[in-house]
Protein backbone atom coordinates (compact mmCIF):
# COMPACT_ATOMS: atom_id res chain seq x y z
CA UNK A 1 0.00 0.00 0.00
CA UNK A 2 1.44 3.89 -1.01
CA UNK A 3 2.16 5.86 2.03
CA UNK A 4 -0.58 8.77 2.15
CA UNK A 5 2.01 11.72 3.29
CA UNK A 6 3.12 13.03 6.07
CA UNK A 7 0.76 12.25 9.51
CA UNK A 8 1.39 13.40 13.31
CA UNK A 9 -0.25 11.82 16.24
CA UNK A 10 -1.45 14.42 18.76
CA UNK A 11 -3.30 14.43 21.67
CA UNK A 12 -7.04 16.24 22.14
CA UNK A 13 -7.40 16.86 25.59
CA UNK A 14 -10.72 17.88 27.87
CA UNK A 15 -11.46 21.63 27.62
CA UNK A 16 -13.17 21.06 31.60
CA UNK A 17 -9.96 19.86 32.90
CA UNK A 18 -11.15 16.72 33.20
CA UNK A 19 -7.63 15.06 32.22
CA UNK A 20 -9.42 12.95 29.93
CA UNK A 21 -8.23 12.58 26.47
CA UNK A 22 -8.25 11.37 22.82
CA UNK A 23 -5.83 10.25 20.38
CA UNK A 24 -5.30 11.21 16.92
CA UNK A 25 -3.64 11.59 13.70
CA UNK A 26 -2.91 14.96 11.20
CA UNK A 27 -1.06 16.23 8.44
CA UNK A 28 2.00 18.00 9.56
CA UNK A 29 1.03 20.31 6.91
CA UNK A 30 -1.86 21.43 8.65
CA UNK A 31 -1.80 25.09 9.46
CA UNK A 32 -4.84 24.96 12.02
CA UNK A 33 -4.99 23.25 15.18
CA UNK A 34 -7.70 20.91 15.80
CA UNK A 35 -11.05 21.50 17.84
CA UNK A 36 -13.76 18.34 18.04
CA UNK A 37 -16.69 18.37 20.32
CA UNK A 38 -16.86 14.91 21.90
CA UNK A 39 -18.20 12.75 24.75
CA UNK A 40 -15.76 12.99 28.16
CA UNK A 41 -17.28 10.63 31.22
CA UNK A 42 -15.67 12.35 33.63
CA UNK A 43 -17.30 16.16 33.01
CA UNK A 44 -20.40 17.17 34.52
CA UNK A 45 -23.37 17.57 32.32
CA UNK A 46 -24.87 20.94 33.24
CA UNK A 47 -28.34 20.02 32.59
CA UNK A 48 -29.18 16.47 34.64
CA UNK A 49 -25.81 17.13 37.35
CA UNK A 50 -24.56 13.43 36.21
CA UNK A 51 -21.43 12.47 34.35
CA UNK A 52 -21.03 12.53 30.96
CA UNK A 53 -21.36 15.12 28.97
CA UNK A 54 -19.64 16.19 25.49
CA UNK A 55 -17.44 18.78 25.48
CA UNK A 56 -14.89 20.95 23.98
CA UNK A 57 -11.46 19.05 23.05
CA UNK A 58 -8.32 20.81 21.98
CA UNK A 59 -5.53 19.70 20.23
CA UNK A 60 -1.90 19.39 21.99
CA UNK A 61 1.51 17.92 21.04
CA UNK A 62 2.76 14.46 22.62
CA UNK A 63 5.58 14.73 24.54
CA UNK A 64 8.55 13.47 23.84
CA UNK A 65 9.02 10.08 23.56
CA UNK A 66 11.45 8.54 27.05
CA UNK A 67 13.53 5.91 26.61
Amino acid sequence: MAKKGPRQTIVLVSSEGTGYRYYARRSTRAEYKIRKKKYDPWAVNEETGKKGAHVWFVEKKMPPHKK
